[in-house]
């Protein structure tokens, strides 16, 4: 993906305001180099951060001229309000060694047995993982296959199919799930309420009683 940013000379509280009274969001890029302050067109990258590829491939920035691949690194918004504050972008190159969030794609899981032969629900515990990579070989987002996922059954971080050259980043855990398979709780029916006239009752004893001392 490609996208526009222009260089930003003021900094500052009130200078980042202005910006954004104008409809512009400041910004960093670092990495290779000194830093660069930017800023972009708000709109444009309000609707660039909601395309998942803008979070996890390698971007090419237009700035002054000249093209620079980066990555997108952070950015922060307004606590109530759909606007951008700042962004953050990672030059790199194809020997940069990188590690970033991709996203999983889940595929074939209304075709699995635990789905289409035991009626089974399929939980999806994790659906990104964190790869370590050289920034040429970041992979838009992993697939992962769940044709064979049977009753009773899961999927762990080993079982999935990674890009070469690409490694996942556990934290110090061991092979943690991925998916796994529950079974529906079927509704229990509910038993018909018989409800006696207690009260019709009562008064009809009522009545008896004051025939009979009659």
């Amino acid at each position: 993906m490609k996208f526009v940013a222009f260089e930003r000379t003021l900094q500052g509280t009130g200078a980042s305001r202005r910006l954004r009274n104008a409809q512009k969001v400041p910004g960093i890029v670092y990495g290779a180099g000194e830093p660069a302050k930017i800023e972009l067109d708000h709109n444009a990258l309000f609707f660039a951060l909601k395309k998942e590829a803008f979070h996890s491939t390698v971007l090419e920035m237009e700035l002054a001229g000249k093209t620079e691949q980066v990555i997108l690194r952070d950015y922060q918004m307004h606590a109530f309000r759909p606007i951008v504050l700042h962004v953050d972008f990672q030059r790199v190159d194809a020997t940069t060694k990188i590690t970033k969030k991709v996203p999983l794609h889940f595929a074939n899981e209304e075709n699995s047995p635990a789905v289409k032969t035991d009626k089974c629900l399929v939980n999806h515990v994790v659906t990104e993982l964190m790869i370590q990579c050289l920034a040429a070989q970041l992979p838009e987002f992993i697939e992962v296959d769940l044709g064979n996922l049977a009753k009773g059954g899961s999927l762990h971080v080993n079982d999935i199919k990674l890009p070469a050259g690409s490694k996942v980043v556990l934290h110090g855990k061991k092979n943690p799930v991925i998916v796994s398979v529950s079974e529906q709780v079927a509704e229990e029916e509910a038993a018909p309420v018989v409800t006696a006239p207690v009260a019709a009752e009562k008064g009809k004893g009522k009545k008896d009683e004051k025939q009979n001392k009659r």
